[in-house]
């Protein structure tokens, strides 16, 4: 039963094809294409491949970039399932006001972190950080229970904020340094610490919640670059989406069976 896995994210989209829908699956292929040469997967990486079984997909880009997947995947028979925050699933209970309106990668990512943390018997509350466009920081308790997060722009969006509302920041991108003496290395680092200290707020907002002393797990494309920044140690994971996809097609297909 294979399965193929997809991340569409703001600018580019991530697939793999698994064995099949278990967590312990062994990957048959994958890739990456920017969204604007979607068209070229059903004549390209995807036409050699075997048909999959089952599909979950995650999307933020939004509906005209769904349909236009969804068009390169006809050349399968295989419903396409695009996940959708719900009350609970796998294990994760969503706090949110209004649990379908929570962003699925956020969700995915979630179930994804407890999941590694369990199976390595821990079970502690967590930190959830994805790096991209834009930035989350979401906490999660001991029992699995999704409290809340922060959403904030990425470091490029605000190096663009910054050069579109102030005169003369034009410049090459620095390096991030605890005393910045030019003004690169002050945006960079500018940039950096804000990430950072939204992490930190949570990461104390959560200890002192619950406790306990929060893990804290990170993805995305820029999760390298902010990770030597952090005050306390990050686990960096660049294939947090994909796990999260498995463990939730094993809860949704493997087992009913």
């Amino acid at each position: 039963m294979t399965f193929l896995a997809i991340d569409v994210g703001n600018t580019r989209l991530k697939w793999a094809l698994y064995e099949r829908a278990h967590t312990a699956s062994r990957k048959l292929a994958d890739g990456v294409e920017f969204l604007e040469h979607i068209e070229s997967l059903g004549e390209g990486p995807w036409a050699m491949l075997p048909a999959p079984t089952h599909m979950l997909g995650c999307v933020v880009a939004g509906e005209a970039v769904k349909r236009r997947v969804q068009e390169q995947m006809e050349l399968w028979d295989v419903a396409p399932n695009w996940v959708v925050a719900s009350a609970a699933e796998a294990g994760l209970i969503n706090g949110y006001d209004h649990p379908a309106r929570l962003g699925p990668d956020r969700w995915v990512a979630m179930i994804a972190a407890r999941h590694r943390l369990l199976a390595r018997g821990e079970r502690r509350p967590m930190v959830v950080v994805m790096v991209g466009t834009a930035v989350t920081v979401d906490a999660v308790d001991a029992d699995g229970r999704f409290l809340g997060g922060l959403i904030l722009p990425g470091h490029g969006i605000m190096l663009r904020a910054l050069e579109s509302g102030t005169a003369g920041l034009h410049v090459p991108t620095g390096v991030v340094r605890p005393f910045p003496t030019n003004t690169s290395d002050a945006l960079t680092s500018g940039g950096t610490y804000a990430i950072v200290g939204a992490v930190e707020c949570m990461r104390e907002h959560l200890r002192a919640h619950t406790g306990a002393r929060p893990a804290c797990i990170m993805t995305g494309g820029a999760g390298w670059k902010m990770a030597p920044s952090m005050a306390e140690d990050v686990e960096l994971v660049e294939s947090l989406i994909f796990d999260g996809l498995l463990v939730m097609a094993e809860h949704r297909w493997s087992l009913q069976k």
